[in-house]
């Protein structure tokens, strides 16, 4: 015997489904409106920002430049603190994507990937210098008043996520962790004393182009590491 389906029958469940229908679909626009608009938050803090600082900065400007009272501004973030550090998830979020991106078309030799995650990290910032400014508080080490320590941490994790893949690439050589760990350190700083020499046009005094100086860095890095696994002996390049 067939059994009647639940949609065709005229018990509760086909009138319950139907009812749902519309709800669901006033969620779906509901949330595609909301979207919306914090994006125009985003757009408009971004450019506020870049233009005054997060000290310079305050929800009325930021409400006047996307064309909404603060009080809008303030049913989608707590705080102009909060609106930054959703701004430079987003801005790490497409760093992590370039690198892992790198590191997908090493086709997993250790060398080739150390070379080109590292690359990635440093061309993503010359790239983009505004992600570079945004990034500040993170490389040294200030917290904006009002950001909460989880989220705090939180940003820093995905920056040392971006960094990771360039570690394991080392350790992967033969580069012992604690020394690998030290070496990145280095090669982080090293990238960011660049960048900003670069970006400032100090560079130019040098008579010297701040690409070509990370690749003679990161080419006496990974140099150093495979070094390091034929002096132990003690591992091998994972393919």
């Amino acid at each position: 015997m067939v059994k009647p389906s639940k949609t065709s029958s005229p018990g509760k469940p086909g009138r319950a489904r139907t009812v749902q229908q519309p709800s669901m679909a006033r969620d779906v626009r509901r949330q595609a409106l909301t979207d919306v608009r914090r994006s125009l938050v985003l757009d408009a803090a971004r450019a506020v920002f870049f233009e005054h600082g997060l000290e310079g900065t305050s929800i009325r400007e930021i409400a006047q430049r996307a064309g909404y009272t603060p009080g809008a501004i303030y049913s989608y973030f707590a705080s102009k603190e909060e609106v930054y550090a959703a701004l430079l998830g987003e801005s790490l979020e497409r760093l992590n994507e370039r690198v892992q991106g790198a590191r997908a078309q090493s086709h997993g030799e250790a060398a080739a990937a150390g070379r080109a995650t590292a690359t990635a990290f440093f061309d993503f910032y010359r790239d983009n210098p505004r992600d570079l400014d945004l990034g500040f508080y993170l490389f040294q080490g200030m917290q904006p008043r009002g950001l909460a320590p989880e989220l705090d941490e939180h940003l820093k994790q995905r920056l040392r996520d971006a960094l990771l893949p360039t570690q394991e690439a080392l350790e992967a050589l033969g580069m012992p962790d604690g020394e690998a760990l030290a070496e990145i350190t280095a090669l982080f700083t090293h990238t960011v004393g660049l960048l900003v020499l670069s970006h400032t046009g100090q560079i130019r005094m040098f008579k010297q182009a701040s690409r070509d100086l990370f690749e003679s860095y990161l080419e006496r890095l990974v140099a150093r590491a495979t070094a390091s696994s034929r002096g132990t002996g003690s591992k091998q390049p994972k393919a």
